[in-house]
């Protein structure tokens, strides 16, 4: 199973109106069982409709949904977090709208993480955490500090330290210096184990090689369920022979991926299974008792 996220550079009418550029990001999203893309920019929704079902034209042998949060920021100026993911390969459990109001606490976010809680179907994990990610510049060593908080209320919510933070953090360059990243709790604390390393390219600019983009993961079992060597920058502008200025249309960040572990055979993991199915249904129970409300309903429906 492929993850990655994917700053699009202000995603809107703009990008799915170019033919190429549409084109070229059906490709790269479809390369991926889930897929975060940021900076959705456009009020009216149509740019993701659009995208949803080119994607689902495209692609015959697995058809992507998708989970879109409401518009985040501080200012005039908004964005989104966009899931998009195959429902025949992880299902959604849950979701969550990470609010900035703790008691005595700062506001830390620009643009508070929509986090959704999935369930893969052919992986070593038998649940994932997904925390987007997408830093104010100016404000990044504040904010990556912050999401050790983040961390600490989706582990006690969901019971789970299946947790992958991953998006664009802006902690390179000007934004945020390498004696600054050691105070970063989720940078210090030795169970967050950065994939993508800290010289790694994932701007598609050449006038800079800036590692803007990356993927976290807690724990040593999260680590494991990982292919190895497999975290990487997904280079369009050279995979696709592109001119750099075609490569800039699409985006100024490449995607960055990671790929998990498939299931080991069945006889190792029947009673995990079992154990896991009671897990899952407790959990329901859980939600039905308390009322809690579970609003992750798709945008749009199913398209074909």
């Amino acid at each position: 199973m492929k993850i990655a996220s994917f700053n699009v550079q202000r995603f809107g009418l703009a990008k799915v109106s170019d033919p190429d550029v549409l084109s070229t990001l059906v490709k790269i999203v479809s390369r991926y069982d889930l897929i975060l893309i940021l900076e959705v920019v456009d009020i009216s929704g149509a740019s993701v409709k659009v995208l949803l079902e080119e994607l689902n034209r495209v692609n015959t042998t697995h058809h992507y949904a998708l989970q879109l949060s409401s518009r985040l920021g501080r200012s005039r100026y908004k964005e989104q977090f966009l899931f998009l993911y195959r429902d025949d390969v992880v299902d959604l459990i849950d979701c969550y709208q990470y609010e900035d109001n703790q008691v005595n606490d700062m506001d830390a976010f620009a643009r508070e993480p929509y986090i959704l809680h999935f369930k893969p179907r052919n992986t070593e994990l038998k649940d994932i955490v997904l925390i987007p990610v997408h830093t104010k510049p100016g404000d990044s060593e504040k904010e990556l500090d912050e999401l050790y908080e983040v961390f600490l209320v989706v582990k006690d919510k969901w019971k789970t330290d299946n947790i992958m933070i991953l998006g664009d953090f802006n902690a390179d360059g000007a934004y945020v210096t390498r004696k600054e990243m050691k105070k970063i709790r989720i940078r210090s604390d030795k169970n967050f184990h950065w994939l993508i390393g800290d010289d790694v390219d994932t701007t598609a600019n050449t006038s800079n090689d800036h590692t803007y983009d990356r993927i976290v993961v807690y724990g040593e079992e999260m680590l494991a369920a990982m292919v190895p060597n497999s975290a990487k920058p997904f280079n369009f502008h050279k995979e696709f022979a592109m001119t750099e200025e075609m490569a800039l249309r699409v985006s100024d960040h490449y995607p960055v991926e990671v790929e998990l572990r498939k299931t080991p055979p069945f006889w190792a993991v029947s009673s995990y299974h079992r154990r896991d199915s009671v897990d899952t249904q407790r959990a329901s129970d859980n939600r039905a008792v308390t009322g809690e409300e579970q609003n992750c309903n798709l945008l749009f429906p199913r398209l074909r």
